[in-house]
């Protein structure tokens, strides 16, 4: 599996660009590789972003474009299930990008964090499902900052936190540990969680779909 993050310029992917991407690999629980890579996008960072990321012009000056860092991040992430925070945005940019610059997007699967832990987490248990609130609930020892590496280090913690609750733990409180997630095959965790996720009342929502070009 990798889990993914992109920085942008605006909130709209056909109205503005990436400007970062970051992602690690997951393998049985363990990271066991990471991609980040700037990206400079075609017009300027507003200026509200530039505080929110911390990524300025300067920075993303002599960065790759969209064109040179999409097939990277494809290469690194190849023959592997996707995951994301709030993954319609992050899968947004990504697709939309690839499809401006004549990329082809592979068929994947990807699984959505901010899904999942809404399926599973109570309100009594966590406010809201913003990301760095599941840090906080799960204590990742790589906190969200609005930068890619660092926000998909993250997620990849609150995942396997999640998964973990779906097997029957929960993070004493307060939460600063918690246990690690045996190696058991990846492909059988996202099934338990497929099958066991379900929300009183509510109407049961896509762990995973499908994105292609």
């Amino acid at each position: 599996m990798v889990v993914v993050d992109v920085e942008t310029t605006g909130w709209l992917p056909d109205q503005s660009a990436i400007t970062e991407i970051g992602a690690v690999r997951l393998n049985g629980g363990e990271l066991t590789g990471e991609f980040s890579s700037l990206v400079r996008p075609a017009w300027p960072i507003p200026a509200d972003i530039v505080q929110l990321t911390g990524i300025t012009e300067d920075m993303v000056r002599r960065a790759p474009t969209a064109a040179e860092a999409l097939p990277a991040f494809l290469a690194f992430a190849r023959g592997c299930v996707l995951a994301a925070h709030n993954a319609p945005f992050d899968l947004g940019f990504l697709t939309s990008a690839s499809s401006s610059c004549g990329i082809a997007w592979p068929p994947v699967a990807v699984i959505d964090t901010a899904v999942l832990a809404r399926m599973v987490l109570g309100p009594g248990e966590v406010p809201d499902c913003r990301l760095a609130t599941l840090a906080g609930y799960f204590g990742t020892r790589t906190a969200p900052c609005h930068r890619a590496l660092a926000d998909a280090k993250a997620t990849a913690e609150v995942l396997l936190g999640l998964f973990g609750v779906l097997s029957g733990e929960r993070p004493q409180a307060p939460a600063r540990r918690r246990s690690r997630w045996p190696a058991h095959d990846q492909r059988k965790l996202y099934a338990t969680a497929a099958a066991r996720a379900r929300v009183p009342g509510r109407r049961r929502r896509r762990l995973w779909s499908p994105l292609s070009s």
